[in-house]
């Protein structure tokens, strides 16, 4: 006799496991729609719908201080994911494409400091050190947002470079060495072209992280440094207006974009 074979552990055979699920995606997604359904509110008030109307978003779109909160947020962030893209790729490149050495866990850990710090005390961290700069200095421009955005996001552009890195095979690397050619011409025509789609993941993912924060942008700003967000929260504290929900949308839709071409890239292919 056959001795009966124990069945595979498989977690959505447990009881209750579609129920869970489905109320997961309930209490996550079932506030974005509502915000989006009612983006598109012709009423003043956020709670009661009056039909659908285009008006708000029309609203902020003509409203001078979103323009220019927009545009200090997009210049923030292009600058934050463009310089945590370049050190992370240098970080990135100092840690795998070498052997092991000691305290390389040690350093795993300082970069990635960011993520397992609770992002309200990097924030006090960097208002003290910004403001010990901005008294010596007295300046007070939009650079210290830009360095501050530039330092949090530095893991989360390490990551996708680093991961890149690693599934990289070396025997392209040591066939080019072997044909004589020198580590830069080795490092620009074979390493950088494999490793592109894991920087722009980065810098992808340094662009949202940075044009979504609030609590370091509220640290550190100086008086007239509104991000969009800064901005948004300004205003639910006063009176709230479906505008929000428009520029919540748009935020939604802009941030929906990156994050798939973000998967498309860091996407296992074969």
């Amino acid at each position: 006799m056959s001795e009966r074979r124990a069945k595979p552990f498989s977690i959505t055979a447990m009881p209750g496991f579609a129920t869970i699920a489905i109320l997961a995606f309930v209490l996550l997604y079932v506030p974005i729609i509502t915000m989006v359904i009612y983006s598109f509110n012709a009423s003043n008030s956020v709670a009661l719908w009056g039909g659908f109307s285009f008006r708000w978003y029309a609203i902020a779109w003509e409203n001078d201080t979103v323009q220019e909160a927009t545009v200090r947020s997009l210049v923030i962030a292009v600058s934050a994911a463009l310089i945590a893209s370049t050190l992370a790729t240098l970080a990135a490149l100092g840690t795998t494409r070498r052997k092991k050495f000691k305290g390389q866990t040690f350093v795993y850990v300082m970069i990635n400091q960011p993520l397992m710090v609770p992002e309200i005390v990097t924030a006090v961290a960097l208002l003290i050190f910004f403001a010990a700069i901005k008294k010596a200095t007295g300046y007070t421009g939009l650079a210290y947002l830009i360095l501050a955005h530039s330092a949090f996001c530095v893991p989360f552009a390490y990551l996708p470079i680093r991961a890149r890195l690693e599934g990289m095979d070396l025997t392209l690397e040591r066939a080019a060495a072997d044909l004589y050619a020198t580590p830069f011409q080795t490092f620009r025509r074979i390493t950088l072209p494999l490793m592109a789609p894991g920087i722009a993941a980065g810098a992808m993912l340094s662009f949202v992280i940075s044009l979504d924060d609030v609590i370091i942008t509220e640290f550190v700003k100086s008086a007239g440094q509104d991000t969009l967000p800064t901005y948004m929260l300004g205003q639910l504290r006063r009176a709230v207006t479906p505008e929000v929900n428009a520029i919540s949308t748009a935020l939604l839709g802009l941030t929906v974009l990156l994050l798939t071409a973000f998967f498309l890239l860091t996407r296992k292919r074969g």
